[in-house]
């Protein structure tokens, strides 16, 4: 049965005119708990803007932002600790904003959109929620990810998932 929501997301390049929406979003609770002190966020966010391995992205439904989402090649950064992923790895982030559209199957449509219209030569994309991030582990888990490992990063703790988009990475 097709999602309720499927091939309904706009995806479009984050600009610093968003800064102030992703500012709002950070304040609110379900979003402060899995991301830092909002003003290192939002420098992350502007030096993203610029940065070769990194693509960041305001998701739209209906025409109302509600998410942000970013794309990132784990394989131009020498130190990123996913490098053992196969070659052309790609990593996503997702943080819905707008707690209303929290829990109604946004999180799991939006990523299994944007992957499916991914070309053939993207063999695997990776997400890392935090192993203690239930509501997101089950949202990824619904668009395809299956837990690869749990890993100490840099980053934090994360509960590695991966979804592979052929039939080469699926077989590893």
């Amino acid at each position: 049965m097709p999602h309720e929501h499927a091939g309904s997301y706009g995806f479009r390049a984050l600009t610093e005119e968003d800064f102030p929406l992703l500012r709002r979003w950070l304040s609110e609770p379900h979003m402060a708990e899995w991301w830092g002190e909002p003003e290192e966020e939002m420098q992350s966010f502007a030096e993203a803007i610029t940065s070769r391995s990194t693509k960041p992205m305001i998701v739209s439904f209906e025409d109302k932002p509600i998410a942000y989402f970013q794309t990132y090649d784990i394989h131009l950064e020498d130190d990123h600790p996913y490098r053992d992923q196969p070659a052309g790895t790609l990593g996503i982030d997702l943080s819905i904003g707008p707690r209303d559209f929290i829990g109604k199957g946004h999180g799991s449509a939006m990523l299994r959109q944007f992957v499916e219209a991914l070309s053939a030569s993207v063999p695997r994309v990776v997400i890392d929620p935090h192993p203690d991030n239930a509501r997101a582990i089950r949202a990824y888990g619904k668009a395809g990810f299956r837990h690869l490992d749990t890993r100490d990063t840099p980053f934090g703790l994360s509960y590695l998932m991966g979804r592979d988009l052929t039939k080469e990475t699926s077989e590893q």
